[in-house]
């Protein structure tokens, strides 16, 4: 993959774009954007191994009175905190009578069932069989092997991230009628940023993708400038990976904010009441910076982690619209590629 030199980072983080370009004017990408390349890219990301592990929510979601629960490929999940804030889960529903163990309350590192009492601490019981959880400090997931079959791993495949205790990190979640794999696809297409988000994005160029067949350097690599308002922006190099089949990871490779990430990643809910399939987005924020107000900004996260939800559940209110037409063609046999 041929790269152009990286945009450098300057003094001040924003710039005023001098000559703007009208939407309709820019350059157009489709003739770059082969369906070829971004199926090739697809079917590499969908052939790497998961280890059966699928995300389910935020760490934060977990609270010590409060289980998170949820359904992945039909199977319900619910996870708590044991009595030393261990995370612990399993089938959300009680081995008693086959109550819903989301709606029940945790004491003292306990989930208890609220339909009649039954106790659960994490460890098989009745049988009630645990599920092996990993929480990785932002996000909590689940390892289903019946429904994954794949060789189990002991952890999930994780990009590399920033440390965590300098980072701002923001998480949010959604859902669309489609296949993880129509999310996965919207991801390695960076061409359509500028033209489907003018909002958020302005004079994006894709200046290094993988070929229809690539080895390790599979990577997408992306000039782009972050709208703020008007003519300000904030200019950055970013690349994208996908380092499992259910997730593609953003990094910023050069500019503001160097070595901050997101991660998308979708996970199979099951079908719909009629029978459509079902994908939770989960994205995670991991932002950092060293500019000396940085660390300002992390002690105001309670009031920005509600913008960058904001910020990110308009980006995907479009590109979940992207994925479910996708899904849509992909069933009526019209999708290129």
């Amino acid at each position: 993959m041929r790269q152009d030199p990286s945009p450098r980072r300057g003094r001040y983080p924003l710039r005023l774009r001098r000559r703007p370009v009208p939407w309709q004017h820019q350059r157009p990408t489709w003739r770059e954007a082969r369906p070829a390349l971004i199926a090739a890219a697809l079917k590499r990301a969908l052939d790497r191994p998961s280890g059966n592990w699928y995300v389910l929510g935020a760490s934060t979601d977990v609270g010590p009175t409060r289980p998170l629960s949820g359904t992945i490929a039909g199977v319900e999940v619910v996870v708590w905190r044991d009595a030393t804030g261990r995370l612990v889960g399993g089938p959300g529903a009680c081995p008693h009578l086959g109550a819903p163990l989301a709606d029940s309350p945790v004491r003292c590192g306990t989930l208890v069932c609220h339909w009649h009492g039954l106790a659960l601490e994490g460890t098989a019981f009745a049988g009630w069989q645990p599920f092996p959880v990993h929480d990785d400090g932002v996000l909590v997931w689940v390892r289903l092997d019946a429904v994954g079959e794949e060789p189990p791993t002991a952890a999930p495949v994780l990009p590399a991230r920033p440390a965590q205790a300098t980072s701002l990190t923001s998480v949010w979640r959604g859902v669309g009628v489609c296949e993880p794999e129509d999310v996965v696809a919207n991801r390695l297409d960076p061409w359509h940023g500028a033209w489907f988000h003018p909002y958020s994005f302005v004079d994006l160029t894709v200046v290094g993708a993988p070929g229809d067949s690539a080895g390790d350097d599979d990577r997408f690599a992306v000039d782009v400038s972050f709208r703020l308002a008007g003519r300000l922006v904030v200019p950055v190099r970013a690349e994208f990976t996908a380092p499992e089949p259910r997730t593609v990871v953003m990094h910023i490779t050069d500019g503001e904010g160097t070595g901050s990430v997101v991660e998308s990643h979708a996970t199979p809910l099951g079908p719909d009441e009629h029978g459509r399939p079902r994908t939770a987005v989960v994205e995670a924020v991991l932002a950092t910076s060293d500019r000396p107000g940085f660390p300002v900004a992390r002690r105001l996260a309670p009031v920005l982690r509600p913008l960058m939800r904001a910020a990110a559940g308009r980006l995907w209110r479009d590109d979940l619209a992207y994925a479910e037409r996708r899904r849509q063609l992909r069933d009526q046999g019209r999708f290129p590629g």
